[in-house]
């Protein structure tokens, strides 16, 4: 029944003399009963009280006052009750309440006093109101006569009473339905009211105190706060929406303020612990219309149930487009991870989206754009995005189905295409993006007609485009896309004839996650190996893994293994005729060395056919002259075959003629086309016998080999496989020559000295007792990193000296024997490191005929800055090493090579700068800042602060961890170059002298660190 204003004034009078009567008695009282008694008397007029419930909470004077209170009727009270809330009452009243009382006199209150004249103003009164008032509360300031601690502590006591155990969010959702058809209360003041009242809300977890109940915790909030909005869900009777509202934009107050509710909860990163509730329930409801064995399920079977316009109206009742698309988002993952059907997934989406995405553009373009093209999802996901959004129509049998309007099909279609076959977008997406785009494309290119591509213009030329583009990749997995696209591409212009360009598809259905599980957001990435395991080995397999697939002449790439560490006598004699033998015979030694060769044995009895065997025939080689004249005969197939056969073993023998024919056998190795006489199917066995000969050639005349291949590796004469061979041969023979051992008797020294000393300058001396025995390199594994190189070597006992708890061997032979003492030179690389990489180094920048290494031949740049990294880790720790690091580093400090467009070539220059790193001694990075070596200081400076860019902006992910690798690397070395600066012989030094004003310039910087050391 509606008051007239005049009815009403009066009421407001009486309601606000009543409450400044009972102030000032509050302000007055001496004793608790006195305030009870004060506060009774206003709750009798506003709510229905028994007052036998305090009778035994005061003493008796205020007893017969209490019981002797008349009540007013409950006409009268519901008008003191809504001019009370409604009016400027209760916020004065409620200050009284919340501060003074609850300081000074709360603590004293009896238990059911508390809850009926004290409780009963909050959990009975006008929900929106109260929340606004008790909010503000949680940040009291302190004053001398008031005890804040209790003041915060009731007011989350109230908060938890009055929200959570009473279900204040839920009375005010319909407190704000109420308002919405309420004459004094139009839709321009319903608005910004639901709006303040959900901020307050929203924000009251990071308003309570750190000690604060769990119940006011963000998740247990949030989570009581769903579950109280969701329950609207089943109230099917509500009128949840006017008529014709959802085409308005005058919305129920209910469901607004559901809307604000759910999008402050998402904006504040709790949009888990909301889908956590709505998932189960909107799932169970579309469960439940499923199991009603409608055929077919139309979306007007949904739209007219009553119970669905909960569902309906909710994500369309939320306004911020940021919390709409966590929403969606999250949704998306969470049912991806749920056991439900791609039907079931349909209608979800469709019941959740299809009204807010028919009436705004907005997450029609999140669907159709930024959930196909941006974001990352697994592929069920990607099933259901494109059936809801694209097809437009429920799938059949978990299958895509295509609806009948097919425009808004071939127009996203269109887009798809034209986004993937850019080449930028090749180039610079991560891998997990260009797999899901590349699902998305084939996904709908499956749904496709003839008759449908005929009508789109660019949908065939953008395909080819893209296939070509992929299939140029080093990656492996960007050519398996392009394979599979173009298959399902094939099979819509001819689906009897598809077209496979990769061996490894077998069916009709394609693999569109690729054998890989899209990662899921929050999955740790590989990191870097901390156990026992090199950190540059992490670097070189981050490079190598996707990128050293051996390019043949059709482009592809394979990966070879680095030849292993051989023991060579160089004074062992060869019959070069033998070898032929061996050559020829290796595959049946191999084969059957497991065989008991038994010559007793019944096996050995067979009879075998003593006709002419293909491997007498063959032409026995026992000069290289023969080899190369053999290699330069193209027509003559089994010639080059049994030529390559033997090459290998007759280049390791050493023969004299050697020195003279290196330079050409090289280039006739380099420049014979195995795939043109290989057998079908052995391409690869001549290829690797090829490349074996090759670093046979490089390990045992390096400086002839390397000046001929140095000539044809920008020769406009060969092509990209014979360049990346190349290199790769380089590469492989830069590692033996860095582990060949020689082994040879020890000479007797000479009992005078000779200057002309021939043990290397970083080796101790020999000088020592009578005795002693060589010089030997320690290889420590424990560590990972080694900035020093570690010898031993045996004494002699001293005369008299007894070793205790040491077995002895006995033998006859005697120790002094000098010819079995052995001496193990190692690392032979130093020496030809220059010849390795300055001449590759010199004009990579430059574009030829047949060469363009920055742009098209990308993968040729690769190869070579691995190759100039590995020549690098080859050489560490040698002065060499030293010499070499500042023109490599200028080399990969230009623009061109470390912000290259290709991640492959990223990955290569943070593999060389790492190598870099690795191989310079930490006392000669310290005497490069002492003297004032800027190359060095500012180029280790650059390796730091790109690495940090790359770690920072790359989208590549592995380029990520090779650049978290690199950095690590980094701030070892400055730590071992900081104490070599600090040791007393790099005092001594810089004592002596004079430091240039240039060393300013010259910084080490150890990351997480405000150390710097100039």
């Amino acid at each position: 029944m509606e008051n007239s204003p005049k009815e009403r004034s009066e009421v407001e009078a009486k309601v606000l003399d009543k409450v400044g009567e009972v102030i000032s008695v509050v302000k007055k009282a001496k004793h608790v009963n006195q305030v009870i008694c004060a506060l009774h008397s206003l709750a009798i007029l506003l709510f229905p009280l028994d007052a036998s419930l305090l009778s035994g909470a005061i003493d008796e004077r205020c007893r017969e006052l209490v019981l002797g209170a008349k009540a007013p009727s409950a006409d009268e009270r519901s008008k003191w009750w809504q001019v009370f809330y409604g009016g400027a009452a209760f916020s004065t009243f409620a200050r009284v309440l919340l501060i003074d009382i609850a300081s000074d006199w709360l603590a004293c209150f009896p238990f059911s006093a508390r809850q009926h004249v004290y409780d009963v103003f909050f959990v009975n009164g006008l929900a929106t109101e109260v929340v606004q008032t008790l909010v503000p509360c949680l940040h009291q300031s302190g004053r001398d006569d008031l005890d804040v601690k209790a003041v915060h502590s009731n007011t989350e006591r109230l908060l938890i009473l009055c929200l959570l155990e009473n279900n204040g969010v839920l009375q005010m959702a319909r407190e704000f339905s109420s308002s919405s058809h309420s004459e004094d209360y139009i839709n321009e003041n319903l608005k910004p009211a639901v709006s303040r009242v959900a901020q307050i809300v929203a924000s009251i977890p990071d308003k309570a105190q750190l000690r604060a109940p769990t119940s006011l915790s963000s998740h247990f909030f949030f989570k009581q706060v769903t579950i109280q909005l969701l329950s609207l869900a089943e109230e099917r009777n509500m009128n949840l929406l006017e008529e014709g509202a959802c085409l308005k934009s005058d919305m129920n107050g209910t469901l607004l303020f559901v809307g604000e509710i759910f999008s402050r909860v998402c904006r504040r990163g709790s949009v888990d612990v909301l889908l956590s509730e709505i998932i189960p329930r909107v799932l169970s409801h579309v469960r439940s219309l499923l199991s009603l064995n409608i055929d077919p399920l139309v979306s007007d079977v949904f739209e007219s149930y009553t119970g669905s316009q909960f569902w309906l109206n909710m994500i369309q009742a939320m306004k911020d487009s940021y919390a709409v698309e966590r929403i969606s988002e999250q949704l998306l993952h969470q049912l991806a991870t749920e056991c439900l059907s791609d039907v079931e997934a349909y209608w979800i989406l469709w019941l959740l989206f299809h009204r807010v995405s028919k009436h705004q553009i907005s997450v029609r373009a999140m669907f159709a754009d930024k959930f196909l093209l941006w974001k990352v999802f697994p592929v069920r996901c990607l099933r259901w995005i494109l059936q809801f959004a694209v097809l437009e129509c429920p799938p059949e049998s978990n299958s895509l189905a295509k609806g009948h309007n097919t425009r808004n099909f071939l127009d996203t279609l269109q887009h798809l295409v034209a986004v993937w076959s850019n080449k930028e977008f090749v180039q610079s997406a991560p891998t997990e993006q260009q797999i899901y785009v590349s699902a998305a494309v084939g996904l709908s290119l499956e749904k496709m007609s003839k008759e449908e591509l005929d009508e789109t213009k660019d949908v065939m030329h953008s395909i080819l485009k893209g296939v070509s583009c992929r299939l140029e990749s080093p990656n492996k997995l960007i050519r398996k896309m392009a394979s599979s696209v173009a298959l399902a591409f094939s099979k819509v212009i001819d689906p009897k004839n598809p077209l496979y360009l990769d061996d490894s598809y077998t069916g009709d259905t394609i693999d569109w996650e690729f054998g890989l599980s899209t990662p899921e957001k929050g999955t740790p990435e590989q990191g870097i190996d901390k156990t026992e395991t090199s950190t540059t080995s992490v670097l070189e397999k981050g490079f190598t893994h996707k990128g050293n697939d051996e390019i043949a002449s059709n482009g592809k790439i394979k990966n070879k293994k680095i030849t292993e560490s051989k023991l060579v006598d160089p004074d062992e004699i060869i019959d070069p005729v033998t070898l032929n033998y061996e050559s020829a015979s290796d595959e049946d030694d191999n084969d059957d060395a497991s065989e008991n060769s038994d010559v007793s044995s019944d096996s050995s009895l067979q009879p075998y056919d003593l006709a002419d065997d293909d491997t007498d025939l063959k032409r026995k080689f026992s000069q290289l002259v023969d080899v190369v004249g053999a290699l330069r005969k193209s027509d003559d197939a089994d010639g080059v075959e049994n030529a390559l056969a033997v090459a290998e073993k007759l280049v390791r023998a050493s023969p004299d003629e050697l020195k003279h024919v290196a330079s050409d056998l090289v280039r006739t190795l380099v420049q014979v086309r195995c795939s043109d006489f290989a057998v079908e199917g052995e391409e690869d066995s001549a290829e690797d016998k090829r490349q074996r000969a090759l670093v046979a050639l490089l390990v045992t005349r390096p400086l002839e080999s390397l000046e001929t291949l140095n000539k044809l590796l920008y020769s406009p004469n060969v092509d990209v496989s014979q360049r990346i061979m190349i290199l790769d041969v380089m590469t492989e023979a830069a590692q033996e020559l860095a582990h060949t051992k020689i082994i040879k008797p020890k000479q007797a020294r000479a009992l005078i000295a000779t200057t002309s000393e021939t043990q290397a300058w970083f080796l101790p001396s020999d000088i020592g007792p009578p005795g002693s025995g060589p010089w030997k390199e320690i290889s420590e594994s424990r560590s990972l990193l080694n900035w020093t190189n570690r010898y031993e070597r045996e004494l002699p006992s001293k005369p008299g000296q007894i070793k205790r708890g040491k077995t002895r061997q006995w033998s006859l032979r005697s120790a002094n024997k000098q010819e079995a003492q052995l001496e193990w030179s190692h690392n032979k690389f130093p020496v030809y490191a220059a010849a390795f990489m300055l001449p590759a180094m010199q004009g990579f920048d430059k574009k030829r005929q047949g060469v363009d290494l920055l742009d098209r031949d990308f993968i040729v740049l690769g190869k070579l800055i691995y190759m100039l990294g590995v020549c690098m880790k080859c050489a560490a720790m040698h002065p060499e090493a030293s010499a070499l690091a500042a023109p490599l580093l200028d080399m990969l400090r230009s623009r061109e090579v470390c912000l290259h467009k290709e991640a492959y070539v990223r990955k290569a220059v943070l593999f060389a700068a790492s190598c870099v790193l690795l191989s310079l001694h930490p006392s000669y990075v310290a005497t490069s800042l002492v003297e004032g070596n800027v190359e060095i200081s500012n180029g280790l400076e650059w390796v730091r602060t790109w690495a940090l860019q790359v770690a920072e902006s790359d989208n590549d992910r592995e380029c990520y961890t090779m650049a978290m690798a690199c950095l690590q690397l980094h701030a070892e070395m400055a730590l071992q170059a900081s104490r070599a600066l600090d040791s007393p012989e790099a005092t001594s030094i810089s004592k002596n002298v004079g430091l240039p004003s240039s060393l300013s310039k010259g910084t080490i910087i150890i990351p997480q660190s405000s150390v710097k050391y100039q």
